[in-house]
């Protein structure tokens, strides 16, 4: 993906989750996906996929059982 696409990408995910913090950077040796960060904070990755002239986006996001909140 070049600068202006992940650049589009981070204005979306920053207007639709409202959090300013969220920061989207190219993945080394990789063109086909972007890293997602809160602050520091890794927390997931952005596929890119073209088919029949079509472009979409999948964002995966893995959430560690771990860091679920107890007894809700």
């Amino acid at each position: 993906m070049d600068k202006q696409e992940v650049k589009r990408l981070e204005k979306y995910l920053r207007d639709t989750f409202r959090l300013d913090t969220i920061h989207v950077s190219a993945r080394p040796q990789k063109s086909d996906s972007v890293e997602v960060h809160i602050g520091d904070e890794f927390i997931g990755v952005i596929f890119r996929d073209e088919d029949e002239g079509e472009v979409s986006y999948a964002f995966q996001m893995a959430i560690l059982d771990i860091d679920l909140p107890e007894n809700i």
